[in-house]
């Protein structure tokens, strides 16, 4: 059987792209769409698996981030908030428990130490990030902020969104919708309306993965542990929140986004080469604020080297140096590469052991931004 043969793959793709058919048939599993704009045209939109269409929506998990940073650097441009701004002096609460020197740009690099607390959040709160906000303001840091830096798995797009509130007087969920999502018709929402959920697809769950004897299972109570929420009565089960409709409703801004890979990769169009005719969103040199590495080493709650710019993922080998997005727990994989004018969205619905977006797919990715660099 050949490579391409392995799922049937819809959908359409422009002269010169036609590697990625084939590459994303190896990837689509039991469903994934594939969305790849070049200077803000459609060169690739294609779909695999039983009931998933074009049109269809699931979640995203933390390809959400991308939004929430959207947001931030798009306010920052026009001057609504400072990046190198102490975070207190827009929030004082956040000052407390050895906080007060943390700047904006700490905390979207995720160098605050705000992962989590304690006793750890109710899914209630999970599902909300003015409740997680509240929550988080009051407590420790996890570790001295500026020394270190972790992923923020659940709680840095309250921590940035309440920011933006106390900046601008609206929600980061309301600029998002008011100032990206409506104006460019991007098909990633945070908050999703009743309307659009017959469109919804539910996440797939983890297969249960061989068990590696040398492996040492992570302490609930661990950095890692902590982040995760994994510490609390009700531990969060990530691979399940967009499958609550109150989460999906609710839109919280770190890994609540439902879309479809149209809209993630009409997000990064959106905020780089523009659409609809309209300009982008970002100036090459706020985009290039968004992609200058700011955190990069060991990441001490994901244990594994990782680069962070304006919150965005960076650094990506296979990449140009100034592209910039974020992947998703669930499989998905979005960014620019403003250097081919390269916005590229992916979606699958079977939740990946381990979680990310593999080296599968990001061979896709390379291919697609070598297919954009031949076309030239």
């Amino acid at each position: 059987m050949r490579h391409e043969d392995t799922v049937a793959v819809r959908g359409e793709v422009a002269p010169g792209y036609e590697p990625l058919r084939a590459e994303f048939a190896g990837v689509a599993g039991e469903g994934a769409q594939l969305s790849v704009r070049v200077a803000g045209r459609q060169v690739a939109d294609l779909w695999a698996g039983d009931g998933v269409t074009g049109d269809s929506l699931t979640g995203v998990f933390s390809s959400t981030k991308g939004a929430a940073f959207l947001v931030l650097a798009l306010l920052a441009q026009e001057g609504a908030l400072d990046p190198d701004r102490r975070v207190a002096a827009y929030w004082p609460q956040f000052a407390a428990e050895g906080k007060g020197e943390v700047t904006v740009r700490d905390l979207a690099g995720h160098r605050a130490g705000a992962i989590g607390t304690a006793d750890g959040f109710t899914p209630a709160e999970v599902a909300d990030d003015a409740a997680l906000a509240a929550r988080l303001a009051p407590h420790r840091p996890y570790w001295r902020p500026g020394a270190a830096f972790g992923y923020h798995t659940l709680t840095v797009g309250a921590l940035v969104g309440e920011v933006v509130r106390r900046a601008t007087g609206s929600t980061l969920q309301q600029v998002y919708e008011e100032r990206i999502r409506r104006p460019h018709g991007v098909d990633l929402w945070l908050g999703l309306p009743a309307a659009e959920e017959p469109r919804v697809l539910p996440v797939l769950p983890p297969r249960p993965a061989a068990q590696d004897p040398a492996a040492v299972p992570e302490a609930p109570d661990s950095i890692g542990g902590i982040a995760g929420n994994l510490h609390h009565p009700e531990p969060t089960v990530l691979s399940a929140l967009p499958d609550d409709r109150a989460v999906r409703a609710g839109g919280q801004s770190s890994v609540a986004g439902i879309g479809s890979a149209r809209g993630l990769a009409g997000l990064y169009a959106a905020a780089v080469t523009g659409s609809g005719g309209a300009p982008p969103l970002l100036t090459p040199a706020t985009a290039a604020e968004c992609a200058r590495p700011y955190s990069t080493g060991l990441d001490v709650v994901l244990g594994l080297p990782r680069t962070y710019g304006l919150g965005f993922m960076t650094g990506r080998p296979f990449l140009g140096a100034d592209a910039f997005g974020h992947d998703g727990a669930g499989g998905s994989m979005a960014f620019a590469d403003p250097s081919c004018g390269l916005a590229f969205g992916f979606v699958r619905r079977r939740f990946p052991v381990p979680g990310g977006a593999g080296p599968a797919t990001e061979r896709l990715a390379a291919l697609a931004r070598a297919c954009a660099r031949r076309a030239g």
